[in-house]
């Protein structure tokens, strides 16, 4: 079966989503939304940097999007400093009848104990009027830390703690606001950024560690969370600004999902803007990967490491969160209606993507 899809936004994301579209053997890209007016009237193709047109034209017009019926919207919005705004994006849409799979807002992913009832519920309550389904997922928050654990899990005999990190060096990640405004690097340490702010840690990943204790069949106490930052010995330019010397530059927190004083399940980021940075800090498999570690009987490490046909692991990492929605698309137009989690799919695979 073919199912129409359209992309909804064309940033770092939503550009990797639509070749993904395009390449999938059961969709067709059938609409695209874009935020202002300058993308407006631009062909998918050249949004995404194919280097050939797709035929299908951008529209800043959200009623002419919905007007298109898809089946599916893939829906990559920033909803870090809009919250609001993408929860009432998310519920019009999913009123209009349409699925709709999404790499925001992250507490969706598994909201159960992350979040008070009242925001959840009516995100829940619009796809039970449209009888449609969302899926909120990614690489991380998503397969880096649910099925991939979780697969692992199936090999233990005893499980103590299962620790998912993330290890990657942001310098090439080119998003200005994510990277200062949102995460305070080139900012001083003695600055509180957003993401820093007390509970912010547990909003964006208490669902990591919430939906492993599930998946796990474990009740957890609660969630704590800590971090740690690091300042630059000299001024560094990246893509994104200058960070000044003195200012911060590497960051390291924890999100832990507690059961009788232990942390069970463990969410880790360790994030640099220079290699060299934090050297007693845990290292990447690799230019930059995601890690397993399960501390049990027996114990194990399992490391996933990135890197895009341009060589950049973030150029990786942007792919995959945009495949990992794009590939789920069948299963959960396939799937009753509801806020889903990773544990309500089957196995998603690559299916149809080999090439012949």
């Amino acid at each position: 079966m073919n199912h129409r899809v359209v992309q909804w936004s064309t940033g770092n994301v939503g550009r990797h989503a639509i070749a993904g579209i395009d390449a999938h053997p059961e969709l067709t890209l059938a609409g695209v939304w874009v935020s202002g007016p300058e993308k407006a009237g631009k062909d998918a193709g050249e949004l995404a940097g194919l280097g050939r047109t797709l035929g299908v034209l951008a529209t800043d017009d959200t009623e002419a999007v919905l007007a298109l019926k898809p089946d599916c919207v893939v829906y990559t919005a920033m909803a870090d400093d809009r919250l609001m705004e993408a929860l009432e994006d998310l519920r019009r849409i999913l009123r209009a009848g349409i699925n709709v799979v999404s790499s925001s807002p992250v507490f969706l992913q598994f909201p159960d104990g992350v979040v008070p009832e009242e925001v959840s519920r009516p995100v829940r309550e619009a796809a039970v009027e449209g009888g449609a389904s969302l899926w909120v997922n990614g690489v991380d928050p998503g397969f880096a830390n649910d099925w991939l654990p979780l697969v692992l899990s199936g090999v233990c005999e005893r499980i103590d703690q299962v620790r998912c990190l993330e290890i990657l060096d942001y310098s090439t990640y080119d998003n200005r606001k994510v990277l200062f405004d949102i995460m305070g690097f080139g900012k001083p340490v003695g600055e509180t950024p957003m993401l820093l702010q007390p509970g912010v840690l547990s909003l964006a990943w208490g669902s990591v560690v919430r939906q492993l204790a599930a998946g796990l069949d474990v009740e957890l106490d609660g969630v704590e969370e800590s971090y740690e930052r690091l300042e630059a010995p000299e001024t560094l330019e990246i893509p994104s600004g200058t960070i000044t010397a003195g200012s911060a530059a590497a960051l390291r927190f924890e999100v832990r999902g507690m059961r009788g004083g232990h942390a069970v399940c463990v969410l880790e980021h360790v994030t640099r803007l220079r290699p060299d940075l934090g050297p007693d800090w845990p290292q990447p498999s690799g230019q930059g990967c995601y890690r397993v570690e399960i501390t049990g009987e027996p114990n194990y490490t399992l490391d996933l490491r990135l890197a895009g046909s341009d060589g950049d692991h973030n150029t990786a990492g942007l792919k995959a969160t945009a495949m990992r929605l794009v590939n789920a698309i069948p299963a959960v137009v396939a799937a009753p209606p509801g806020l889903l989690t990773a544990l309500d799919l089957p196995l998603i695979t690559g299916r149809g993507l080999v090439r012949r």
